[in-house]
């Protein structure tokens, strides 16, 4: 075992100068033929990680920035929302109070109509009334005076009564 663990230990110089110059060659031919594509492909694979993290954050932005359009959009619906309903509560409350404005004015006209009904048909009454008392009083005074002026000379004295009134009124 002795002897094994020597020629382990301390390698025979034909070994190493065979190994370094395995080594060396090897090396030689990574870098001239495997290293380069190797290195491409591990910087494009790097480039493409980049590229990908950039299209990441600019996909995060414009997200958030489309967040934002989005917040800002639906704050200006809203708005809009408020005003065109604040227009309509406006607008009808505008066309109640001009209904009842031209209600008013309609129940003002119509009792205006009526009172000058009233008042037509009042004096019609009033003048039905005159014109039956004038009738009537001169019936009563016609019958009254039929029997007093059966006499000739209580006519003819009445008759100037009359004709001086006539001649008093006139002046």
């Amino acid at each position: 075992m002795i002897i094994l663990a020597n020629s382990l230990t301390t390698p025979a110089i034909g070994t190493v100068i065979w190994t370094t110059l395995i080594f060396c060659l090897f090396f030689f031919l990574l870098a001239k033929f495997a290293w380069k594509p190797i290195l491409g492909f591990i910087k494009a694979r790097e480039e493409m990680i980049k590229g990908s993290l950039a299209a990441a954050e600019k996909a995060k932005e414009e997200m958030a920035k489309l967040q934002s359009d989005n917040e800002a959009i639906l704050r200006k619906a809203r708005e809009d929302r408020e005003a065109i309903l604040k227009d309509a509560r406006d607008v009808r409350d505008k066309l109640i109070a001009e209904a009842k404005m031209k209600a008013e004015e309609e129940a003002e006209k119509i009792v205006e109509k009526a009172r000058i009904g009233i008042e037509s048909e009042k004096s019609k009454a009033l003048l039905e009334i005159k014109e039956q008392v004038a009738t009537l009083s001169v019936d009563i005074a016609s019958k009254l005076i039929g029997e007093q002026l059966r006499k000739t000379a209580e006519q003819e004295k009445l008759i100037e009564n009359y004709l001086k009134e006539i001649n008093l009124n006139k002046n």
